[in-house]
């Protein structure tokens, strides 16, 4: 059942889709004229599933990628994030779709790495959650922040790691399987955090998604019997 919160933020959703309709749009790929996406660009951002490994308390565990966050791919996502350009979020969900078909998501429930209050005020919707409804994937809100966190953006991954470790709780969830959800994964330090919530809150972490990963960090390591070439 879809909250007051989660119904408002699809009303929101579809408003700025509607607008997009009327207003003068380039491609955000490529700025091509009168399209939000031209044909070149929709296929420049078709899935190619990528696999990481990122440690956390517990056990590491496995992150599936839909998108190496480049080039095109790099622009829309960025389009959808910081210009509001929430029709995007349809060409992008087939690259989640194929992340979360990596794993065994059976029974399974996606949960989004939270939304700071700031980045909701000034978007008006949660990036990770728009994603997973545009690709009908069910998310549950397990996680909330408890401190705040420093700009992780000029961070080296070990800053990163000090400034979101402790950041997180997670909701009673005993043998509740989950699938961390993000929209791009860089350093790996704030899944790290999200599992290591969720793990003290009783769930059955099996892995997580993002719909793309930054390419210096997308083969840092490799799963034990995964292959790191990309599969349109």
């Amino acid at each position: 059942m879809t909250d007051d919160g989660g119904i408002a933020e699809l009303v929101r959703g579809a408003l700025s889709e509607a607008l997009a309709l009327l207003l003068p749009v380039v491609c955000a790929g490529c700025g091509a004229p009168d399209t939000t996406l031209c044909d070149d660009c929709t296929a420049a951002v078709a899935p190619c599933p990528l696999a990481r490994m990122v440690d956390a308390p517990g056990g590491g565990v496995t992150v599936w990628s839909g998108l190496v966050f480049d080039g095109v791919a790099a622009r829309v996502i960025r389009a959808l994030k910081e210009e509001g350009r929430t029709p995007l979020a349809r060409a992008l969900a087939p690259a989640l779709t194929a992340a979360a078909r990596r794993l065994d998501a059976r029974d399974a429930v996606l949960v989004p790495l939270p939304t700071s209050r700031g980045a909701y005020r000034r978007r008006g919707f949660r990036v990770p959650d728009l994603l997973a409804a545009r690709a009908g994937l069910p998310v549950a809100r397990l996680l909330q922040p408890v401190r705040r966190t420093g700009d992780q953006r000029r961070l080296d991954r070990e800053g990163r790691r000090r400034n979101v470790a402790q950041s997180l709780s997670a909701a009673p969830c005993e043998g509740r399987r989950v699938i961390v959800l993000d929209d791009v994964i860089t350093t790996g330090a704030s899944v790290e955090e999200a599992v290591r919530a969720l793990r003290a809150a009783g769930a059955d972490v099996i892995g997580a998604v993002t719909v793309a990963a930054t390419p210096r960090r997308a083969n840092e390591r490799r799963p034990r019997g995964v292959a790191f070439e990309t599969h349109r």
